[in-house]
C-alpha cells in the first residue's frame, strides 16, 4: 500500500510539511509507503473550465504547461492521498484550490476515479481560518468520494513561523492518530 501526500505551502520545509511528516511517519511504521509531492515553485494554474475532459474522458487534463496531469498519476497509483495546505486568508493556497478545482473536474468526467480511495485533510494555520481550509479539503474529498478517517481532533497544526508547529503538543498529537487510523482504515479496505 502507498500514500501519497501534497504540499501546497510556498515552504516545502515548513509547518505544512512537518504535519504531513508527521502524518507519514505513523504510516512508515505501520508499513505503508509514503511519498511527498511539493508544489512550491511548480506553477499550476486553475481550472479554466473547457470541459475538455468530459469529452476525452482519458483521466488526464488538456493543460499540459505544468504538473496537474503527473499529480493526477501519483493519485491513481497510490492507496491513499492527504492533502496538505497552510491556511492563506482563511483558505487553502492558490496551489491547493487549483489542484482540487483540476483533479474534481478530471475525476468527476471520469466516473469519480479516486472513488473509495482512503484521504484526509492536514492544515497549518498561524490563528484563524484553518477549519475553512480543512472544510475545502474535505469538501472536495467526500465529493469524489473517498473514505476519510478520523482523528482526535481536526487535523489543524498552529505555528507562524517554519517548526513552530512542533510546539502544537495537540496538534502533533492529532496528526500522530490520524497516520494511525488512516493506516488502520487502509489495511481494513484492502484485507
Amino acid at each position: 500500500m502507498k500514500v501519497v501526500a501534497f504540499n501546497a505551502s510556498a515552504r516545502k520545509n515548513g509547518n505544512t510539511a512537518i504535519l504531513l511528516n508527521t502524518v507519514m511517519d505513523e504510516l512508515k511504521a505501520e508499513g505503508i509507503r509514503t511519498e511527498l509531492i511539493q508544489l512550491a515553485g511548480k506553477p499550476l494554474q486553475g481550472c479554466r473550465a473547457c470541459y475538455k475532459c468530459f469529452t476525452k474522458k482519458n483521466r488526464r487534463c488538456v493543460v499540459t504547461k505544468d504538473i496537474l496531469n503527473d499529480c493526477i498519476a501519483k493519485m491513481e497509483e497510490a492507496d491513499g492521498i492527504l492533502l496538505g495546505s497552510p491556511t492563506y486568508f482563511s483558505d487553502v493556497s492558490a496551489s491547493m484550490r487549483a489542484l482540487i478545482e483540476r483533479v474534481g473536474f478530471v475525476g468527476r468526467a471520469n466516473d469519480y476515479m479516486l472513488k473509495r480511495k482512503v484521504g484526509a485533510a492536514v492544515v497549518a494555520v498561524r490563528r484563524a481560518g484553518g477549519i475553512r481550509a480543512f472544510d475545502s479539503i474535505n469538501l472536495f474529498l467526500h465529493y469524489m468520494q473517498m473514505v476519510m478517517p478520523g482523528s482526535s481532533y481536526w487535523s489543524v497544526g498552529i505555528g507562524r513561523d517554519p517548526g513552530d508547529v512542533l510546539k502544537d503538543a495537540e496538534g502533533i498529537q492529532t496528526m500522530q492518530t490520524l497516520g494511525r487510523n488512516m493506516a488502520w482504515l487502509m489495511k481494513k479496505i484492502h484485507a
